[in-house]
Parts: C-alpha cells; structure tokens; sequence
C-alpha cells in the first residue's frame, strides 16, 4: 500500500515539473517572440523616426533582451531558443550600423548642401584651398554668403552656424592671398562693408542658436 502511495505521489511531483518545466518554456517562447517583433518593427523604421527616438529605442530593446534570456538556463533543449535570440540580436546590430551609416550620410549631405548655398556653383569639396576664388569673383563670393546667411539666418542650427564660421574663415584667408594678386581697392571696400555686416549677424543668431539647443536639451 505504501510503495503504491508513494508512486502516485512520485507521478504526481513528476506531472507537476514536468507542467513548469513546459509552462516556463512557453513563457520563454513568448517572451523570445516578443523580442524578435521587438526587433522587427525597428528595422522598418525611417532614418528620422529611428534617430529622433533612439533613446526609447535602445532602452526598449534592452528590457526586451533582458526578459527574453530571462528563463533560458533553467530549459532544457534551448538552442533553437538562443539561436532565435542571436538571429534578432544580428539583426538588429545591423540594422544599428546602416542607421550610423545613413546618419552619417545625410550629415554629410546637409553639409555639402549648406556649402553650395553658401559659396555657389563653383565650389567644390575637393578644393580646400578655396583656390577656385580669385580677384574677378571674390567679391560676389562675399556677397552671396552673406546674403544667403541673412536670408536664412534664423533656420541655422548651431552646428550649421560653427560650419559658416569655418567657411568665412576660408574665404577670409583665401583673400589675404588674393590682396597681392591683383584685388582692385574698391571690391576690398565692398568686401570690408560685407563683413562687417557678418559679424554682428552671425555673432547674435549663434548665441540664439545655442541658447535654443540648451532649452531642447533640458525638456
């Protein structure tokens, strides 16, 4: 009578781990699907809505991480659970990398166009000697920029405003050479009125630009 107690009670522990045992595996497997869709909807993302909102992103995704592993060391027979894990891991690493990428790339971008606006035509990236400018269209060169500044002055970022600093400076030693090659004393006129009318400009709307960045950066 004993032994047959004790066999319904052997049988009955072993129905009741064998129930948590699957119970925590499906948890697991839920868990572990919810990352991957996790992973999923990110990488179908566009580049402004991914990078505007990284922060909840990563930290999304990271709890996400968290709670999928969570179970895994107490199955057995979970290397198709893990490899789950690292397919949505990869993928999102590189989903990760072609985001920088494209970041990068449209940085880049903005930048060239910023410069095109600023400085014409003419300009090109692989001429940082400015040596396309001379003693015939130095002068429209100074004229364009500042008045393209002006005209956008209050759409500039501040890095966009610390990119025209380095600009006029290139412009500005380009026509220090220039001065000796020929440079008639009525365009270094016009030139000295254009950058005096830089220089307030740009120095008030910079301020104003950090200023609003600083306001961003603590709401």
């Amino acid at each position: 009578m004993k032994t047959i107690k004790f066999t319904i009670v052997l049988c009955m522990f072993c129905f009741v781990l064998t129930s948590c045992i699957d119970e925590k595996r499906e948890l697991a497997k839920q868990n572990i699907d919810e990352y991957t869709s996790y992973v999923d909807s990110i990488s179908n993302l566009e580049l402004a809505e991914a990078s505007s909102n990284w922060i909840n992103i990563e930290n999304g995704y990271n709890s996400s991480k968290f709670t999928a592993k969570e179970n895994l060391t107490e199955i057995k027979e979970n290397e198709s659970l893990i490899s789950d894990i690292d397919d949505a891991t990869l993928k999102y690493e590189e989903f990760k990398v072609e985001l920088a990428d494209k970041e990068r790339q449209a940085i880049l971008m903005q930048k060239n166009n910023l410069r095109m606006s600023l400085l014409g035509k003419n300009y090109s990236n692989d001429d940082t000697k400015f040596q396309w400018l001379n003693k015939d269209n130095i002068l429209n060169a100074y004229q364009n920029f500042v008045e393209t500044v002006e005209i956008n002055k209050d759409n500039y970022s501040r890095e966009d405003w610390d990119e025209i600093k380095l600009l006029y400076e290139a412009i500005d030693t380009r026509k220090n050479t220039i001065e000796n090659e020929g440079l008639t004393s009525s365009d270094n006129l016009k030139i000295a009125g254009l950058k005096l009318k830089f220089a307030p400009m740009y120095t008030f709307h910079r301020m104003g630009a950090k200023s609003e960045e600083n306001a961003k950066a603590k709401k």
